[in-house]
C-alpha cells in the first residue's frame, strides 16, 4: 500500500489555491453588486416619474457593463495566481485561459501545466456561481426597476 501524499490526495494543492481564490472572487463579486445597488437606490430615488423609464434603462445599461467588469477582475485574480503558481507562461495567456475557464467556454487552446488542471475546472465551477449570483442581482434589478415604474413584476413560483 503506497501512502504517499501525492497519490492519496493527488489534487490537495489545486484545491487548496482553488478555495481561497473562490471565496475571494465571490467577496469580489458580492460587494461589488453591494455597490451597485447602493448607487441603483440612489438614482432611483433622484429620479422622477417623468422620466424613469429612460434612467431604469441607462442604469440596467450600466449595470451589465459593471457585473461584466466585476467578472472580468475575478477573472484576473485567478491569471494571477496561475501566474504565480507557474501553470501558465505569460499574463495574456493566463488571462485568456483564466476567462475561458471562468465562462466555461474553453475554446482558447490554452493549457494549464497537468498538475494545476483541476484549478481549471475548480475556477469553471466558481465562474458558474458568480455568474448565478449576476442573473439573480440583475433579475432583482429589474423587478425592482418595473416595480417603481407602476408595472406588476413578473410573478414568482409559489410553492404549495
Amino acid at each position: 500500500m503506497n501512502l504517499d501524499p501525492a497519490n492519496v490526495v493527488p489534487w490537495s494543492s489545486d484545491w487548496l489555491w482553488s478555495l481561497p481564490l473562490s471565496v475571494l472572487a465571490v467577496v469580489i463579486h458580492v460587494t461589488g453588486l453591494f455597490f451597485i445597488k447602493q448607487r441603483f437606490d440612489q438614482v432611483l430615488i433622484d429620479a422622477t416619474r417623468r422620466n424613469m423609464k429612460v434612467i431604469a434603462l441607462l442604469f440596467m445599461a450600466g449595470t451589465t457593463v459593471s457585473v461584466t467588469l466585476l467578472h472580468g477582475l475575478e477573472a484576473a485574480v485567478w491569471a494571477m495566481g496561475f501566474r504565480w503558481l507557474h501553470a501558465l507562461p505569460d499574463k495574456k495567456s493566463a488571462m485568456l485561459y483564466s476567462l475561458n475557464a471562468m465562462t466555461t467556454f474553453g475554446h482558447s487552446g490554452t493549457n494549464l501545466e497537468p498538475h494545476w488542471q483541476l484549478m481549471g475546472a475548480l475556477e469553471a465551477l466558481n465562474g458558474l456561481i458568480l455568474f448565478g449570483l449576476s442573473t439573480a442581482f440583475l433579475y432583482a434589478i429589474i423587478q425592482e426597476a418595473w416595480t417603481r415604474l407602476g408595472k406588476r413584476p413578473v410573478r414568482e413560483a409559489v410553492l404549495v
